[in-house]
């Protein structure tokens, strides 16, 4: 069976501690697992990696591993007695000097101190994803005093957001700084950077990632109105995007949305940086064990839009059926990519390339796309070449053959591209080849009469760049 395109991400969490349950999860289909770091403990964390790595090495699959710093989400505090309801037209206080477990049907606390001094009147604020809104009428000293515009329960913790953006609350807490030192002694492939607002935001990430001995590249989270304003220069400094969908959604609102989601998609395939689309995909996989058709055309539109990956959060968590959800999810990727739209591309036929290995890269995939090409093997050392032909559409799968295991990691992400164990430091070229297309043939995955493209450098187990394009006949290996 032709391996799926895009690329499933899965959260950890309660659902998948047993190891049957892990395990079948991670059969269903996961290519990354994402360890959300706003909840658990470091060793929590390091211990589900490591069963995750554990699996992977018995099963012969490289499994990528996301971790997701908290950021500054802006939380109200916690109420004394309880939820409250909150009555349309009525006066609501939030004061960051109200005790933390003393709130009451008056007002409550905030966990952000800097509140008063963003906000002016008129300002709506958004409470619990939108479901509960508030006008700020006046600020007196810390208190923020409001009218309720729509009504609602409202329990502890609850985050806040300020509609259209302008919260001042840095990308980076203190929280995130210590947690970046725990994804370093992950060696996680991937760190994702929860509220960036800018590309600085990225660079203090990498800067302490680096400071860490931390390899992982860079997941910008697009979930601030304004960093819709900044988000091509967030592209250039990170190697990733995540279209966090919830808090992005309450700042610019729903309806803004889908467009957006589009729009970033195709600006991060463009800038080549890698796509996820995140936040709700199956969230009522959470308690049934199929999707709805609502969910099914959202994942769908998704994967024709080009996204490189999906991601599901609370589903595989905390759900009742975890390795349901990815089974479903992969039942629809791979439905989508049957779509012309997904595997025709026009991706920078009229633009001129900068780089030998980027031209070799876009040639390869021309040639894919113009030839009887089954597969593509690209033997590299950073992932480079794999990442720039992942951009082009075509159907077809992408080999990466790498010796650096974080290489490997860090292409578990990229759309049509999977990753390859290569244990020789030099190896003939011609035995080489002959060796990858056997795996594959063996696979099922290439036959009798099949070309291949293959991709490398002047010198294999070098880092000189890729600089060598060849199409090779399945029939010349497996004859010989």
């Amino acid at each position: 069976m032709m391996p799926r395109r895009t690329k499933i991400l899965a959260t950890m969490g309660p659902a998948t501690e047993r190891p049957d349950d892990l395990h079948a999860v991670l059969a269903a289909g996961v290519d990354v697992v994402r360890i959300n770091l706003s909840h658990g403990e470091p060793e929590e964390h390091r211990q589900r990696v490591e069963a995750v790595r554990r699996w992977g090495e018995a099963n012969g699959r490289r499994i990528g591993v996301l971790v997701d710093l908290q950021g500054p989400k802006i939380r109200i505090e916690r109420f004394r007695d309880g939820p409250i309801f909150l009555q349309r037209g009525e006066p609501f206080i939030l004061d960051p000097a109200i005790d933390p477990d003393g709130g009451d049907h008056d007002g409550v606390g905030v966990a952000y101190e800097a509140l008063p001094h963003d906000l002016h009147p008129g300002d709506e604020l958004l409470l619990d994803d939108g479901r509960l809104v508030v006008r700020v009428e006046r600020i007196e000293g810390t208190a923020v005093h409001t009218t309720v515009v729509v009504g609602g329960e409202l329990s502890d913790r609850k985050g806040i957001n300020r509609r259209g953006g302008g919260l001042s609350a840095p990308a980076l807490t203190d929280k995130d700084r210590a947690d970046i030192v725990t994804a370093a002694e992950l060696a996680a492939d991937y760190v994702a950077v929860s509220f960036p607002r800018c590309a600085g935001d990225i660079h203090e990430a990498r800067q302490l990632l680096c400071e860490a001995g931390g390899r992982a590249g860079l997941v910008a989270k697009i979930e601030r109105a304004e960093a819709l304003d900044a988000a091509e220069e967030i592209m250039d400094a990170a190697e990733a995007i995540m279209v966090a969908r919830g808090d992005l959604g309450v700042e610019i609102g729903d309806a803004a949305l889908p467009e957006v989601q589009k729009n970033l998609i195709q600006t991060a395939r463009a800038r080549n940086r890698v796509a996820i689309t995140a936040t709700q995909m199956m969230e009522s996989m959470l308690e049934n064990p199929i999707p709805t058709r609502a969910e099914v055309f959202d994942v769908a539109n998704a994967v024709r839009d080009g996204t490189d990956a999906v991601m599901l959060s609370a589903e595989t968590a905390t759900g009742r059926f975890p390795a349901e959800t990815v089974a479903a999810m992969d039942r629809v990727c791979r439905a989508a990519e049957r779509s012309r739209t997904v595997t025709v591309s026009h991706h920078r036929l009229d633009e001129s390339f900068s780089q030998v290995d980027e031209t070799v890269a876009m040639a390869a995939m021309y040639a894919a796309n113009h030839f009887a090409i089954k597969a593509l093997i690209a033997i590299t050392e950073s992932g480079s070449t794999a990442s720039w032909m992942s951009r082009i559409s075509s159907g077809l799968p992408i080999y990466v053959l790498t010796r650096h295991p974080e290489t490997r990691g860090r292409v578990t992400l990229y759309r049509g591209v999977y990753p390859l164990e290569f244990e020789a430091e030099q190896e003939d070229l011609t035995v080489l080849q002959g060796r990858l297309i056997g795996r594959l043939s063996e696979q099922g995955l290439v036959g009798k009469g099949d070309h291949v493209v293959v991709t490398h450098g002047e010198e294999l187990g070098a880092a000189a760049g890729t600089n060598t394009l060849r199409i090779v006949c399945v029939d010349d290996y497996l004859e010989s």
